[in-house]
């Protein structure tokens, strides 16, 4: 179960910091306005609360893991938003990411 909760948390930080990254580019690069990119602060900061959430207590293992997430959400959110295609080395070092989240977090431990 704490497995599951901690994907499960792992996919709403992606959702709200890729999706900040994203407004705040809409809002700079796109010209969008600067409620944009306000709105896109918002969802940063709550990546950061949704990050404190994790079963886990240590920063760094957290923010380690959660940088493969980023690799292979940012992937998916290109492809959704903006219609971005990715190629076999995109999916692969997506892949290779998420096999160094699946052993930093959920591997057995001892001590």
């Amino acid at each position: 179960m704490l497995v599951a909760r901690s994907i499960g948390l792992f996919v709403v930080a992606a959702l709200f910091e890729i999706g900040g990254a994203w407004l705040v580019w809409q809002g700079i690069r796109e010209h969008r306005g600067w409620l944009w990119v306000g709105l896109g602060a918002i969802a940063l900061g709550l990546y950061g609360l949704v990050a404190t959430l994790q079963p886990d207590a240590e920063f760094g293992r957290i923010l380690a893991a959660y940088g493969g997430i980023f690799v292979a959400g940012s992937l998916v959110w290109g492809m959704v938003a903006d219609g971005y295609r990715p190629d076999r080395a995109d999916v692969l070092g997506a892949a290779i990411c998420l096999a160094g989240v699946t052993v930093i977090m959920y591997a057995p431990r001892s001590g």
